[in-house]
């Protein structure tokens, strides 16, 4: 027979080891791999040592960049291993697997149903085992030399019994026919293949049976490269179909020469102490002889993983499930991310990209860290630039910490993690522009000039300070100035007036020039102070709720703007609103309380208000909701001024007891909000027959008092005596 089969198991380094073995053997005149024929050109790269795994081939439509799919490779995996060996040998290479653009052109592909059988699980429960990994590893892996036609015999038998998946019977005629025509040019063919379809490739069936299962079939225009990986993403856990649930373990089995389990439970060491867990040498030892002993109890050929799992839980975690899975994500699984070159063909964007992680030293990594961000430091600037960009392109590689987008302050947080589907995500963005500020730009514009709301377009006004893009501000400008225009919704308007003066204030402190803003922003103020007063009647409880949030924004946002004249004529707008019986309790009396903190009412004439408001002749939901607005945000008001609190004492006694149900939600509502030291001082003043006539300061308990005497004294070195 002109060709030798090899059947593995995608990322089986047992396996790989022994194509390696029969390579060497056999000597071919070229090499077949599955794969997808596209990227038959990117062969080349494997040999060069700058492409190393964990990587994928990037396969997408070139018109449709969502429409996607990954092969990826690790350093244990057969094919990977195969690739080397024909470029050190300088033997062809190809992919022999149905073509990519092929499956993209029939719309069914995204609904296929799964494989019918799973054939690794059907031998390891034919063999009385009840993990298929595990049985792989003992017949395969720890015996170093898989026995290719006793696998192929066993597939066969396997499908024999099952049905069939129609996918797999087309893209199996398609690798028939590339085997027909490479037949007659060499006479010496290897095939690595997945071992499930090593029975139908070496069957005897005609050029035109397979003829008539890829009629129809159309192409789609599509691109390849390679792209980085991770193994927590080739485990089976993270959705990838021919994933290992172990690659961490895997990639030790093939890159460790000798003392496999001693060195192993060294590096479980390593991680628990890296994670300030003492463990010692004798922990290790203990943890090889427990791990040899169960492995010869099991009958097994080696120390599996299971064997060392255990030991590890019981020596070195002490039975800590935490540790255990510790050690399952860094070693087990690990976060090993893979590295292409620079000059990998990619979209120009990609290429932008990585000269701007270069310069910026940010290097994309799959373990999750923090990133601490100095923005008074020119390197740390352009860093957070970058992240805020990425994050308007749908690559959220960065994630603030905390809300904390330098709003008053020089200081950012960041968690950064990278993700291999970042990499189609930067093909998505790559249609906006090749450089990520012009992209980021590009998108930005686009959602402004797309706005149908003000709601829509006030964040974009920080974006573009965020991310540094004077040259979409202006498109933004324009859509916030029209749609504020359009928009009378006096909420609305309200509601875009905290980021804009985030933006005004604090546009400084990243170099940015704001100017243009300050005219919309002030006409925006003006609209919302001539339309407050329409906007107040007839409220709701959730509406009037709704609008005391608004009014706190607004009036913060005023304290960070340097406006003398803007201030003042809020603040005459909410003093005409706050006296008014006519609206909602809640508003007036948020009303009131701004007022008095901003020093337009003394402490007299708000102890009228309150009066007037907590009299009998109020209904009390009404003076239950004035009090909910007057205390929001704290009680420590009330703890120091005795005269609002006796006002608040009195009334709450006076109300009859079929009202007290109805306003009991809003009074707990109010008074959870307080700290409990708050409510603590309240009660205890109220406990104590507070009186409006009482000064601020709560009466002295002379007996408490007399128990700190003694401690007192020692610290003093002198005797204080009571009274």
């Amino acid at each position: 027979m002109p060709e030798h089969f090899y059947g593995v198991r995608h990322h089986g380094p047992g396996s790989a080891r022994a194509v390696l073995r029969a390579l060497d053997e056999q000597r071919p005149d070229v090499l077949l791999i599955e794969g997808p024929p596209e990227a038959d050109e990117l062969v080349r790269w494997v040999a060069d040592e700058r492409l190393e795994p964990p990587v994928a081939l990037l396969g997408y439509a070139a018109d449709d960049p969502r429409q996607a799919a990954y092969w990826p490779f690790a350093v244990f995996s057969p094919e990977w291993q195969a690739m080397r060996w024909a470029g050190a040998h300088g033997v062809p290479v190809r992919f022999f697997d149905l073509p990519y653009s092929y499956r993209l052109s029939r719309a069914e592909e995204a609904q296929r149903p799964e494989r019918p059988a799973d054939p690794i699980g059907d031998l390891a429960r034919a063999a009385g085992y009840d993990d298929p990994e595990r049985w792989w590893e003992d017949v395969v892996e720890h015996r170093g030399a898989p026995a290719f036609e006793a696998i192929g015999e066993a597939m066969a038998a396997i499908r024999a019994e099952s049905d069939e998946d129609p996918e797999d019977l087309v893209r199996e005629a398609y690798m028939r026919g590339v085997l027909r025509e490479v037949r007659k040019v060499h006479d010496n063919v290897a095939v690595v293949c997945g071992a499930w379809h090593v029975p139908a490739l070496a069957a005897k069936i005609t050029a035109v049976h397979d003829a008539a299962l890829l009629k129809g079939r159309k192409k789609t225009k599509v691109t390849f490269t390679w792209v980085p990986w991770t193994y927590g993403r080739l485990a089976s856990w993270q959705g990838y179909g021919a994933g290992v649930r172990s690659p961490g373990w895997y990639h030790h089995l093939f890159t460790t020469e000798d003392e496999v389990v001693t060195r192993w439970l060294v590096a479980a060491a390593g991680v628990l102490r890296d994670e300030g867990v003492p463990t010692s040498s004798a922990h290790v030892i203990e943890a090889v002889r427990l791990s040899e002993a169960l492995a010869t109890l099991r009958g097994r050929p080696l120390a599996g993983l299971a064997e060392l799992t255990d030991a590890t839980r019981s020596v070195l975690c002490d039975g800590d499930e935490l540790r255990v899975e510790l050690i399952g994500r860094r070693l087990v699984v690990s976060e090993r991310l893979g590295e292409v070159p620079d000059d990998m063909p990619a979209v120009p964007l990609a290429r932008d990209l990585a000269a701007q992680q270069r310069s910026l030293r940010l290097k994309p990594e799959a373990l999750e860290r923090a990133l601490d961000l100095d923005l008074r430091r020119e390197i740390d600037l352009a860093r957070s630039r970058l992240l805020h960009r990425l994050r308007l392109l749908a690559i959220p590689w960065g994630e603030p910490l905390g809300g904390s987008r330098g709003k008053g302050t020089f200081r950012e947080e960041w968690r950064l993690r990278w993700l291999p589907e970042f990499a189609i995500a930067v093909v998505e963005a790559g249609g906006y522009g090749t450089t990520v500020p012009s992209a980021a730009t590009a998108k930005v514009t686009e959602a402004a000039r797309a706005a149908e709301t003000l709601a829509q377009v006030t964040p974009l006004v920080e974006v573009c300070l965020l991310a540094d893009l004077p040259e979409a501000t202006p498109a933004v400008l324009h859509a916030l100035d029209t749609r504020a225009a359009l928009d009378t919704d006096v909420a609305h308007l309200m509601g875009a007036v905290p980021p804009l003066a985030r933006t005004l204030r604090y546009g400084d402190v990243r170099g940015t020039d704001v100017s243009a803003l300050r005219t919309v922003t002030e006409g925006l103020l003006v609209r919302i102070c001539v339309g407050l007063p329409g906007a107040v009647a007839s409220l709701s409880d959730e509406a009037a709720a709704a609008l005391r949030t608004h009014i706190d924004a607004v009036h913060s946002s005023l304290g960070l703007l340097d406006q003398a004249e803007m201030r003042e004529r809020w603040l005459d707008t909410l003093g005409g609103l706050a006296a008014s019986d006519q609206i909602h309790g809640l508003v007036t009396g948020r009303l009131t309380r701004l007022l008095y903190d901003a020093g337009r009412l003394d402490v007299t004439e708000t102890r009228r208000r309150m009066g007037l408001v907590l009299t009998a002749g109020t209904p009390p939901a009404h003076a239950a909701h004035w009090v909910e607005g007057f205390l929001a945000g704290g009680g420590l008001l009330l703890v120091h001024d005795a005269a609002l609190l006796s006002l608040v004492d009195e009334w709450l006694s006076a109300v009859a007891a079929d009202s007290f149900t109805d306003v009991l939600p809003l009074l707990r509502r109010t008074f959870g909000t307080f700290a409990p030291p708050e409510r603590r001082s309240i009660g205890e003043r109220v406990r104590g027959g507070v009186s409006a006539d009482e000064p601020a300061a709560v009466r002295l308990d002379q007996e408490r008092a007399a128990l700190v005497l003694p401690t007192l004294s020692t610290l003093l070195g002198r005797e204080i005596r009571h009274g």
